[in-house]
């Protein structure tokens, strides 16, 4: 069984890290960090699953500001796609299925609505 193209994951993941970094303090402030923190969090919470399938591994990506959100959001994608390369390639696309639809249903996403803190930014 082929491994599954995570492109569409990394060029995904680097659109929203980009758009956070590139919004102003206020718009961060007003819920597009926490936004982001918590897709974060959700990445970094599957890419865990994935490299520890036995458990035993759930560490919570910590609030690090809003001006790092976007670098968090990066890190935590990248090792969703590193973690996909090291799983059985039949987990691979359910899981990376997943993490494409996580990134949908953000409020940060175009298709999940606008974030609430980009709203006019």
């Amino acid at each position: 069984m082929l491994r599954p193209d995570t492109r569409p994951l990394t060029d995904a993941v680097e659109r929203f890290a980009d758009r956070l970094r590139s919004l102003p303090q206020s718009a961060l402030e007003r819920g597009a960090a926490a936004d982001g923190l918590v897709l974060a969090r959700e990445l970094a919470l599957l890419a865990q699953r994935l490299e520890f399938p036995e458990g035993g591994m759930s560490r919570v990506l910590p609030d690090a500001g809003v001006f790092a959100v976007g670098d968090q959001l990066a890190v935590a994608g990248h090792d969703v796609v590193a973690a996909l390369r090291t799983v059985p390639a039949h987990l691979a696309e359910p899981a990376l299925r997943e993490a494409l639809q996580l990134l949908e249903s953000s409020p940060l996403s175009p298709r999940g609505g606008t974030a609430r803190g980009a709203r006019g930014a």
